[in-house]
């Protein structure tokens, strides 16, 4: 990989249950992610992580709390992290695939921290 291009192309799909698939480039504590979502998707409890990204195929909807937000390709999506925002994806065609940009999960981090030195008096 190119320091300024993510090649999707050489990454493989890894499935993350039977009805989504992904492509993921890590760098720092972010990720990118290029998403396919089947028609059979179904989140069963309430997503609360951010997600900024964009929409390439497809159409869904996402419902929150007190609403639901359609998208189709072209549309850019914007939701903050948090449990005011909590929500859950319903895909309307038979495959939706979304560019997400992402804060990567801290299972996925690397300590690169090192021990504080202490200052001799």
């Amino acid at each position: 990989m190119n320091k300024y291009r993510i090649d999707f192309r050489h990454i493989p799909w890894k499935q993350s249950g039977s009805n989504v698939r992904m492509k993921v480039h890590h760098e720092g504590n972010t990720q990118v992610r290029l998403v396919e979502f089947s028609r059979e998707f179904t989140e069963t409890g309430w997503c609360q992580k951010g997600h900024i990204g964009y929409v390439l195929k497809g159409r869904l909807e996402i419902f929150f709390s007190r609403k639901k937000v359609a998208f189709k390709a072209g549309d850019g999506v914007f939701i903050p992290p948090g449990i005011k925002h909590k929500h859950k994806a319903h895909i309307l065609t038979d495959t939706a695939t979304l560019l997400l940009i992402e804060e990567r999960p801290n299972e996925c981090l690397k300590s690169t921290s090192r021990k504080p030195r202490h200052r001799s008096k």
